[in-house]
């Protein structure tokens, strides 16, 4: 059996692997679908990740080096690739009541053939409605952040919203801001394709940031007035810049990327400093989450489970390409780390 692993940084390989045996409280599951996450993980695939000779520590609540001797974050020719995974049960632990042999499921976890899991008090693993799509099941992850964007720039009934960067997260959060009633949703990528399937699922309006002055666009679409939330997605430091151009006065930002060092150049003086503009820094998975004890990072996920299995969101235009598990180590690196333009969500299908 093969898995997906970067044997060193930007390079994916197939490597051979052997199962271990399942545990009591386990199950096996037989992989037919999976997707990587094209945020974090491309991060550390290039070798940039903080957590590759640091770590988080929770009780400082700091980056810090690791101490001398250990393990370093990421080591590559053992570090796994890929988000999700959609499969069928094919091995089932003695102490599993909550499933069955065949049951299709879908659970966090690497690119490869069979993936292991705990079936015994684990809501991460999630059983699959009949009739439901895998490709909204593999959105189970940014969906979360998007949720949590969302929640935090406190998107109501009647506001104006924009969402920068229209990638995994985006695409979501455009979804989620038209039904919660924005009465405007502009959506902001230099990739025209993008833009077109934000405009389908509920953008009103769509701008590539490299060819206009976004926060005047902004405001000449919301009567001068501005945006009430942003949500920003990319990262990119001309994009946080435009936003603070176009919020609306006491406006909130809401920051889920995982952002790069700025660059010189970077203002927080200008239209930052008279907008009285509130930027949040929000992550789905931090806890506690802001609206704690009323919403935890449990609530998040079973809210975006039930959301993505009714289809109340629509992923089927955002899972692109679909490509086989065999050529699935090329594809990582052209789709998801040389051309990403290329690419929304990648999708691998293993008996394709």
């Amino acid at each position: 059996m093969k898995k997906l692993v970067a044997v060193e940084p930007r390079v994916a390989a197939l490597v051979e692997y052997e199962d271990r045996p399942v545990q009591p409280n386990e199950v096996k599951i037989k992989v037919e679908f999976a997707s990587p996450k094209h945020g974090t993980e491309v991060v550390d695939f290039r070798g940039l990740s903080p957590f590759i000779d640091e770590e988080f520590n929770e009780e400082w609540k700091m980056f810090m080096p690791r101490e001398e001797g250990s393990a370093r974050g990421i080591v590559f020719g053992e570090f796994q690739l890929g988000n999700m995974v959609v499969g069928s049960i094919c091995e089932i632990g003695d102490e599993v009541t909550e499933y069955k042999f065949g049951d299709q499921v879908c659970t966090y976890g690497p690119i490869m053939e069979t993936v292991i899991v705990n079936a015994v008090d684990n809501y991460k693993l999630r059983k699959m409605p009949e009739g439901s799509s895998w490709k909204n099941a593999v959105y189970y992850d940014p969906a979360q952040f998007a949720m949590s964007g969302v929640r935090d720039a406190n998107v109501r009934a009647g506001d104006y919203v924009v969402v920068v960067g229209l990638g995994a997260i985006g695409q979501i959060a455009i979804q989620l801001a038209k039904k919660a009633g924005a009465s405007i949703v502009i959506g902001i990528d230099p990739i025209s394709h993008r833009c077109d399937i934000a405009l389908k699922n509920g953008a009103d309006y769509c701008f590539d940031p490299t060819a206009c002055d976004l926060g005047y666009e902004i405001k000449k679409i919301t009567n001068k007035l501005g945006a009430d939330s942003i949500i920003e997605t990319s990262g990119v430091s001309s994009a946080l810049q435009a936003a603070l151009r176009g919020i609306a006065y006491g406006g909130t930002i809401s920051y889920i990327a995982f952002a790069k060092p700025f660059p010189e150049g970077f203002n927080l003086g200008r239209e930052a400093h008279f907008n009285n503009a509130k930027i949040v820094f929000s992550r789905g998975s931090s806890e506690p989450n802001p609206d704690y004890p009323r919403w935890s990072r449990k609530r998040i996920e079973n809210t975006c489970w039930e959301l993505l299995m009714n289809g109340y969101l629509n992923c089927e235009d955002l899972i692109e390409p679909v490509v086989s598990f065999n050529e699935v180590a090329e594809s990582y690196m052209e789709f998801v780390d040389q051309k990403p333009e290329l690419s929304i969500k990648m999708g691998v299908q293993f008996n394709k």
